[in-house]
């Protein structure tokens, strides 16, 4: 009756739990975006939807907005082949099998053992009084059973926290999926800004290469000075030096998209073409709340925190007393033959009714330094996770307010390089007519290629950015 008792008592206590309730740190949240104000609505695209208020929600398939084929190929390709997500899987893989190895402790425990002893005792021993002794052998086999009741909690709050830092990590391997995929995009769309200001400085050098030519010609002539020549030299060389720079960086994305697909750079090309033509997608900001349940870094850094508290609820266990229950039953006998007779079982219950009860009386202030530890360990986790909201925040700010700037830039840009484009036609035709000097159409030139050039660099800034505010608001839609 008092063995039924206590395991009643015992699966009565075993759903307590010695963690504090956990309260949502205080976290600034903003009404809008400051910097969303300023985005032009844009109601005619239709393609993009904002993610579902869940941190596992599915995040695949975000870059096919940009209507890029091959991009789309790099994205399929990255998620099987990228080396740090497989790393991450391995580590979710880990944390999920640290969840089976704290359930465990809820089931009891048996163990087989079997041995065979051969035993001399002393003459002096009181059963020994003969001369030499007794000498016998001994045959045992058995198992042994033990379980420990959760009065405390102590086994329910640390599989509460194998499971949080499981959660964790499969957030985290979700954010490390979009980051993946966000920085092939950002690559690639450098890679084909790189490929534009190519083709722009591709145009320019032939046409510096024609207008030196042409100085050369007239130098002969006795038309223009070696100072004319020299300067349209120095134009097509300074020309040739920028292509040399820009074919530089162009094999440096490369190489880097190379390295996230999981291929040896030496092994991967990209053939050159230019930005793919087109209006951006516009990217809806929605509301910063929901930015806390879409972001799976934030998720991530929240199951930390329950992970740190659960940990708590272990600490405050450790004070209180143990209590395991022992059993064991099995065969014992003097020889083989007889190990499996009736005769020979044995069983035995741990003492106080089948309970053995360990309690802490000095450890030397071990728990108590235990449980500080964790109490500070949750207070770091709930720093950081104000830490990750705030830098949330502040990387969506960076991206709208760079989508915006950049995009105003490429609109004054446009007007410039027409201006220029003008200007330099008109400056051709005035030189070509004996009206104006070498230095009007080199100034032209130059004007002209400089605003060529970025109106390349700003289209790939702006996709990148689109890119990146995909990726700071969570992806998906």
């Amino acid at each position: 009756m008092r063995r039924a008792s206590l395991f009643v008592w015992g699966a009565l206590l075993g759903g307590c739990s010695l963690a504090p309730p956990l309260a949502p740190p205080d976290v600034s949240v903003p009404a809008a975006f400051k910097e969303a104000q300023s985005l032009a609505p844009d109601p005619g695209n239709d393609q993009w939807r904002p993610a579902a208020p869940a941190d596992d929600a599915s995040r695949a398939g975000w870059w096919t907005v940009f209507g890029d084929p091959l991009l789309d190929h790099f994205e399929s390709r990255v998620l099987a082949a990228n080396q740090t997500l497989a790393a991450s899987l391995a580590r979710l893989e880990a944390s999920r099998a640290l969840v089976d190895v704290a359930r465990a402790a809820r089931l009891p425990r048996l163990d087989g053992n079997a041995s065979v002893v051969r035993t001399r005792l002393s003459e002096s021993q009181p059963l020994a009084p003969l001369p030499g002794g007794i000498m016998y052998n001994s045959f045992q086999y058995g198992v042994t059973a033990q379980y420990e009741l959760d009065l405390f909690g102590r086994v329910r709050d640390s599989v509460k926290a194998a499971r949080a830092d499981a959660a964790a990590e499969t957030a985290l391997f979700e954010s490390l999926k979009l980051s993946v995929t966000a920085d092939v995009a950002q690559v690639y769309f450098l890679l084909r800004a790189a490929d534009a200001e190519l083709a722009a400085l591709g145009e320019a050098l032939a046409s510096r290469e024609a207008t030196h030519r042409l100085f050369e010609q007239r130098l002969a002539a006795g038309d223009v000075s070696r100072l004319d020549v020299d300067r349209t030299r120095a134009d097509l060389e300074i020309a040739r030096a920028e292509v040399q720079a820009v074919t530089r960086q162009r094999a440096q994305y490369e190489h880097a998209l190379a390295v996230l697909l999981g291929v040896a750079p030496a092994e991967f090309s990209v053939a050159p073409a230019p930005v793919a033509a087109g209006r951006l997608p516009a990217i809806p900001a929605g509301l910063p709340s929901t930015l806390l349940e879409r972001r799976p870094d934030i998720a991530a850094a929240q199951r930390r925190m329950e992970a740190a508290n659960a940990r708590i609820g272990v600490a405050r266990a450790a004070f209180y007393p143990l209590v395991n229950l022992t059993a064991s039953a099995g065969f014992s006998a003097a020889t083989a033959g007889e190990l499996f007779e009736w005769g020979s079982r044995t069983w035995a219950l741990g003492p106080l009714a089948g309970a053995l009860i360990a309690g802490p009386l000095f450890d030397g202030g071990r728990n108590r330094a235990n449980l500080a530890r964790a109490e500070a360990a949750l207070d770091a986790e709930i720093a950081a996770y104000r830490g990750t909201v705030l830098g949330a925040f502040r990387e969506v700010e960076d991206q709208l307010v760079a989508i915006t700037t950049l995009g105003e830039q490429a609109a004054s840009t446009d007007a410039a390089t027409e201006a220029a484009a003008s200007a330099h036609a008109v400056a051709r035709a005035r030189f070509e007519a004996g009206a104006t000097g070498t230095l009007d159409l080199l100034d032209a030139q130059r004007s002209l290629l400089g605003l060529r050039r970025q109106q390349a660099q700003l289209a790939g800034q702006r996709a990148v950015a689109t890119a990146g505010l995909v990726r700071a608001l969570g992806g998906g839609w």
